[in-house]
């Protein structure tokens, strides 16, 4: 199962498999505390560290905790290993149509700005509106947020894209959004009001995102450098090996011509044709689309 879980990560293209692993893993974690702790007569331990993983919708409290408008989406209800199924059984489906048009890159943008926008959706609500204010104080859990953010991104950038759902048939990803806003927005003064705030907030980033995306705006590039910089921190740096040679003074008299590139072996085509799922063909230099057009044409 390590070797399995080693392999997702390395592999290109595959954020969504990824984030799926993180969130199960801690899932089993926080259940396992769970369980040690309610046995053991130590409900307080566990209690102590959710309150410090979880999202407080009292803002006095947030603000000292800032750490958790990330990490209250990677844990969900201990005791019903269905909020987790659904909700990354949603995300794996949507994801993967996702992925095929804009890559794993922006599927992390887009998930992590899910969730921030339904943290701050939950907290401005909460400490500005009165019918949240007298519920303030309770703790926010779960991923719905940025489930809902990838779902209405999805059906955004492809609205007629059909699916077959069981025992309904073909429905197309517009419709399917649609229902999962209009569920939010009933159920936000109901017994989980603060969870289906979260899910608008996600459902609005999600939409925007990609309208922003089409008019060639990327409000998620800045997620993409920061998670290349902490990645760039767990890899060896390569050992360059400097040499030199002596130039010949004729040559520079010689009149500049325009560099040919050479052909591309196969192994080079895989690597570009991942780096396009990873980061969309617009990422390649001018080398790397000459090479893909060369190979194109044999």
């Amino acid at each position: 199962m390590f070797d399995e879980f080693k392999n997702a990560f390395q592999r290109h293209n595959n954020a969504h498999v990824q984030l799926i692993i993180i969130n199960a893993v801690f899932f089993v974690v926080m259940a396992v505390l769970n369980v040690t702790t309610s046995l053991s007569k130590n409900d307080q331990i566990f209690d102590l560290i959710v309150r410090q993983i979880a999202l407080s919708t009292d803002f006095s409290i947030f603000i000292q905790k800032p750490w958790t408008i990330i990490t209250h989406a990677f844990i969900h209800n201990f005791t019903d290993i269905f909020h987790l199924f659904f909700n990354m059984l949603i995300f794996y489906w949507v994801a993967k149509i996702f992925i095929e048009y804009l890559g794993s890159d922006k599927l992390l943008a887009v998930y992590i700005l899910g969730v921030l926008a339904g943290a701050l959706f939950l907290l401005i609500t909460h400490n500005t509106i009165p019918f949240y204010i007298e519920r303030s104080g309770g703790l926010a859990l779960g991923a719905s947020a940025a489930v809902n953010a990838v779902l209405v991104a999805t059906a955004t950038l492809l609205p007629e894209y059909t699916v077959f759902l069981f025992l309904i048939g073909p429905v197309r990803l517009k419709y399917i959004a649609l229902f999962y806003v209009i569920a939010s927005f009933a159920g936000s003064v109901g017994a989980n009001a603060g969870g289906d705030v979260a899910h608008l907030g996600g459902a609005l980033m999600g939409y925007v995102y990609i309208k922003q995306l089409q008019v060639g705006v990327n409000w998620g590039g800045w997620i993409t450098v920061t998670l290349d910089w902490f990645k760039g921190l767990f890899k060896p740096s390569p050992k360059v090996k400097v040499s030199y040679r002596k130039t010949d003074t004729t040559s520079q008299a010689m009149p500049k011509t325009k560099p040919t590139f050479t052909k591309a072996t196969q192994e080079e085509i895989d690597m570009i044709l991942d780096k396009i799922s990873d980061k969309g063909y617009e990422s390649l230099s001018k080398e790397e689309k000459e090479k893909l057009f060369n190979a194109s044409k044999k």
